[in-house]
Order: structure tokens, then sequence, then C-alpha cells
């Protein structure tokens, strides 16, 4: 299933898996911008209508719940990243990621296993 989310939606449901749910104004406080709360209300909405959230009464505000895993959000980002920055050669995306500096060996190693166990005959 893509799950394509912009920018601020991404930053929600951020918010929303680390909190496994949340008020308009719990995740309004946890933003990094300085939002109205109609503003994160309205945000909020859009994602219901898209079925990325659902909610549930709790008093006089209601409490929304991720309907979308985190997992399913990476694997639709990385595949959108993949075709469109880096026609569609993931061999492009890792040689960038590995030809990074900022990496330390031990990153550098991790990857060289992760690539080994999926090679066949690997670990």
């Amino acid at each position: 299933m893509d799950v394509t989310l912009t920018g601020r939606e991404l930053e929600i449901m951020t918010i929303l898996w680390q909190l496994g749910s949340g008020t308009v104004t719990e995740v309004r406080d946890r933003l990094p911008d300085d939002l109205a709360y109609t503003t994160v209300l309205s945000l909020i909405r859009t994602m219901e209508e898209k079925t990325l959230v659902r909610h549930e009464a709790e008093g006089r505000a209601y409490r929304y719940f991720p309907l979308v895993q985190e997992k399913a959000v990476r694997q639709s980002a990385l595949k959108q990243l993949v075709e469109t920055v880096f026609q569609g050669a993931p061999e492009l995306l890792l040689t960038q990621l590995v030809s990074d500096r900022r990496l330390s060996n031990d990153d550098l190693r991790r990857i060289r296993e992760l690539i080994d166990e999926r090679l066949p005959g690997g670990k």
C-alpha cells in the first residue's frame, strides 16, 4: 500500500506514532512550529478523510489514532525517492548513502552486514 504524506502530515503522524494517540492540543504542543489550534485540527481532519487516522471521543475532545504503520510510510517514501530522485535505480541511492563521509565505520559495517544477509548464501 503506497502512503504519501505531506511534510506536515508526516510531522503529525510521527507525533501520533510516538504517543500512540493524541488530541489536537497534544499534537499541536509537540509540533516544531507554533500553529493555530484550528490549523492543526484542519490538518488532522484532512488526514482522517484520507483514512490515515481515526478518532474516539474523549470528553469534549477527540483522541486521534494512527491507522498507517510507520514501516508502510517509510517503504512508500523510499520507493518514491528511488523512482524520482534516483531514476528507479536503488544502487544509485546506496552509492549516495555509502559515499556520505558522515557515516561511521560502524554504520558502514552494519550496511554491509544487511547486504550480506540478503545475498544468496549470506549469513
